[in-house]
């Protein structure tokens, strides 16, 4: 579902960074720890096809991410690839249901209202569905991303740090949603994080 092999990047061009084979498979949760500036939200990126590696593959659903041209791999990962990044980047000026909409549009996919009001509603969200993104709380915006993450029932969800600035109780809140919402469309959850809280609830782990 997930794969990777011999993964190398370099910003300068001098100081190499080399990350650690990952096998995903269909259904599994995995948590990727490390300390800041270690490079996990670098190889989060790589992983979602948002940079390429300069050595290394990376396979999603039996696909090669570096043997598609751009256009292929933007329309890829929007049908295959959830991404919870560390923020929210909603489109500000459209509502919520809007913003879902716009993730199903740039897949190439048909717009599914009634899949985003269910989603929203599993979410305790239904309400929102009219509401500009920057009118949410935290806690809303955080939901609102899963579900966009969600939308297109992807193979992978890659979460970028989305538990470190909570408290406790919303941490538990937070990540058993995601456990929750990525066993629903059976995807492959990689959740990129320092918080050692997590290691409770994750039971495979990569550590940088």
């Amino acid at each position: 579902m997930l794969s990777s092999k011999n993964i190398q990047f370099s910003y300068d061009g001098k100081q190499q960074l080399a990350f650690p084979d990952i096998e995903c498979q269909k259904g599994e949760q995995w948590l990727l720890l490390g300390e800041s500036g270690c490079g996990k939200t670098t190889l989060l990126h790589l992983l979602g096809g948002l940079m390429p590696p300069q050595k290394g593959e990376i396979i999603i659903n039996d696909q090669s991410l570096g043997k598609l041209s751009q256009i292929a791999l933007d329309q890829f990962r929007g049908k295959n690839i959830g991404i919870i990044f560390q923020k929210s980047h909603f489109v500000s000026a459209i509502s919520v249901e809007e913003n879902l909409a716009l993730a199903q549009n740039l897949a190439g996919l048909s717009v599914d209202k009634e899949r985003i009001k269910s989603i929203l509603e599993r979410l305790n969200l239904g309400h929102k569905l009219q509401s500009s993104t920057k009118n949410l709380s935290q806690g809303e915006q955080q939901r609102v991303a899963i579900a966009r993450a969600i939308i297109n029932k992807p193979a992978v969800i890659l979460a970028d740090e989305p538990t470190s600035a909570l408290d406790d109780t919303n941490c538990d809140e937070v990540i058993n949603l995601l456990e929750e919402t990525a066993q629903e469309v059976n995807a492959a959850l990689l959740i990129v994080t320092h918080d050692n809280r997590l290691k409770e609830h994750i039971k495979n782990q990569i550590s940088l």
